[in-house]
């Protein structure tokens, strides 16, 4: 059986080693905030919320939440996102997606200053990532990196796929493996022959969306295998897009779900927030 990435344990070093960095910066007089602001009722977008901010109580950050009605204007939330902007006990502001439909989510990100855009959206730090000089990364890509790099696997000149190409995870993730020296390939709804490009990846990165799709056919024995799917299954429980009782022998390194790459998307955050204040007040 390959063996299992755990998500929880490297999370945990990257938070531990925050924490120390912020009781350091506090010992000076120097606190980090993060805004995170929240539009509606959505189940999960709570669930996010709530394990944002333990993470920040536990980091030792000042965390300030926003939870406004459903009802909320765009212009409302601009204002408010313009107000975070110019307080600076904020170091990172974060709206949490998706936003109600008469927002447009896009005017939001475009509104937040790309020095404390932690979730790395704004085109500016998109940008960045392309040509390599970023101060922020997306969370959910860094963390895969981490998670990467705790197998001890070099990328350098190995084939990574990845499966997905959406502006949060696919494109970056791509990015980052090129960074590192991998040969990337993209593979999307359109791909042909997509279980035969799969199989040729030493390192396989699954963010497509769909339950269990990826199966042992998708996989080359010896593969690092890196699922960033979060689905239910048939029977409504929590699943990757990768069928890990199917692909769990044939892989040399594997990411369960729940407990790989989630818990490590969350500390990424931290750690851009604690860039972000150090930028702001270590200068």
């Amino acid at each position: 059986m390959g063996q299992i990435i755990d998500g929880k344990a490297v999370s945990q070093s990257v938070k531990d080693s925050i924490k120390a960095e912020v009781a350091e910066l506090k010992a000076k007089g120097i606190e980090i905030g993060l805004a995170v602001v929240i539009v509606g009722d959505d189940p999960a977008s709570k669930v996010y919320v709530r394990n944002k901010k333990l993470a920040c109580e536990y980091v030792g950050f000042n965390s300030y939440e926003y939870a406004l009605p459903a009802e909320t204007t765009e212009q409302e939330l601009l204002e408010l996102v313009d107000k975070l902007n110019n307080d600076d006990k904020v170091d990172g502001i974060l709206v949490q997606l998706p936003v109600p439909k008469h927002i447009n989510d896009k005017v939001v990100i475009d509104n937040i200053r790309p020095d404390k855009d932690v979730d790395a959206f704004h085109p500016v730090n998109v940008g960045k990532i392309m040509i390599g000089d970023y101060s922020f990364l997306p969370c959910t890509p860094a963390g895969v990196m981490e998670l990467i790099a705790s197998t001890g696997t070099e990328i350098a000149g190995k084939e990574c796929v990845v499966i997905g190409r959406s502006n949060i995870v696919g494109k970056p993730q791509a990015m980052l493996l090129l960074h590192k020296n991998g040969t990337v390939t993209v593979c999307h709804s359109k791909t042909k022959n997509l279980a035969e490009v799969c199989s040729r990846a030493d390192i396989l990165v699954a963010a497509v969306g769909r339950a269990k799709m990826i199966t042992k056919e998708y996989i080359k024995e010896g593969a690092v295998v890196i699922d960033v799917g979060m689905n239910r299954d048939e029977n409504g429980k929590l699943c990757g897009d990768v069928d890990f009782e199917d692909c769990k022998d044939k892989a040399l390194f594997i990411t369960p779900v729940p407990g790989g790459v989630g818990p490590m998307t969350i500390a990424m955050l931290m750690q851009n927030t604690l860039t972000a204040g150090k930028e702001h007040k270590c200068k």
